[in-house]
């Protein structure tokens, strides 16, 4: 079977343009990357451990595939994201804590201290939460299990010799990922893949083999003659992982499209705001294998509202792009198309 077809939790790249929520679809994934940020931080000070964070964060984009946007704030489906994790991870916190350093983030405070545990705003955040897990349980059909591309990178780490900024930077990209919906898109296996070449070719420079190289199907060495007098050439080391794994054609067409949905992420950031970013985001992406539409702009050039395509008859969307799978609970997703168009 082949890696990008193992889990009924992975989508076609085209099923994300017949999600149920209305906004357009750069505006929703900006709302999702912004919903896992808030996730992050939520966890982070309720000190989870990296799994219980990955898990919570997939689990917000499996959400969002059956429910909208519009109906469900991103900070509720965190919180409720968050506060399933750590019973299913085993890293149990109670719901009132949650709650609170809920109200902290939204407040910016510094401490849950100041806000008391009997609070009105603690019983209201209390309420969402368990509201929201409601309906997370049902939209995961109760299916908690997730892969996570960490475990993925601690395989590679072990066995293929790197340096550690590489990495440390593979871990981050890692996490980065998930701001982005390949966790729903792409097995762990072409996500690590993918942080751990793109963290390759940023350490390696802009000097260094393109993307495309790395993960083409064969090294371009091996189409040059081997003269009798030399040995053949030693492992490329960074064509390893590609090498180490032997991906088909399919799986190389997923870790590039993974590279592309990336670095069009870190491209939309502001520059001003995260400088740094400015070295992933000048790598040049690899030749595109799929059609898509733009996934990420900068905040500034969002358009909220999808385009309305005119009806000429043709297969509807709902039809032509596929919906998410049936819930054991209900049907399937709704039509994104709003019932009473705009002008």
């Amino acid at each position: 079977m082949s890696a990008l077809s193992n889990s009924q939790w992975l989508f076609p790249l085209n099923s994300l343009e017949a999600t149920p929520s209305i906004c357009s679809l750069e505006k929703e994934l900006y709302d999702r990357a912004r919903g896992v940020e808030f996730l992050f931080r939520l966890g982070s000070s309720l000190q989870l451990p990296t799994s219980a964070l990955c898990t919570a964060a997939t689990w917000l984009h499996r959400f969002y595939m059956r429910y909208p946007m519009e109906e469900f704030h991103r900070q509720d489906v965190a919180a409720a994201c968050i506060f399933l994790a750590t019973k299913t991870e085993e890293c149990g916190r109670k719901l009132v804590d949650v709650a609170r350093i809920y109200q902290t983030k939204v407040l910016n405070l510094s401490e849950p201290k100041q806000i008391p545990e009997d609070s009105q705003e603690v019983n209201e955040r209390s309420a969402a939460i368990l509201q929201t897990e409601e309906v997370l349980l049902e939209a995961l059909c109760f299916d908690f299990f997730v892969e996570s591309p960490h475990a993925e990178l601690v395989d590679l780490f072990d066995s293929c010799e790197s340096p550690p900024p590489v990495q440390e930077f593979a871990w981050s990209l890692a996490h980065d990922s998930y701001r982005t919906p390949l966790s729903i898109l792409y097995p762990p296996r072409i996500i690590a893949t993918a942080c751990y070449v793109l963290a390759q070719r940023v350490f390696d420079g802009p000097n260094s083999p393109s993307l495309d190289a790395r993960i083409s199907a064969t090294s371009p060495s091996s189409h040059l003659p081997t003269p009798p007098s030399h040995k053949p050439p030693s492992p490329d080391a960074t064509r390893v992982v590609v090498e180490r794994y032997a991906f088909n054609e399919v799986e190389l067409a997923g870790i590039a499209d993974a590279l592309h949905i990336l670095l069009e992420f870190y491209s939309s950031q502001d520059e001003n705001t995260f400088p740094y970013l400015s070295n992933i985001a000048s790598v040049p992406a690899p030749a595109k294998t799929t059609t898509r539409p733009r996934f990420y702009a900068p905040a500034n050039q969002i358009n909220p509202l999808p385009p309305q395509p005119a009806n000429h008859g043709h297969t509807s969307p709902e039809d032509s792009l596929g919906r998410t799978p049936s819930s054991i609970h209900g049907g399937r997703s709704p039509d994104p198309t709003p019932q009473n168009p705009q002008p």
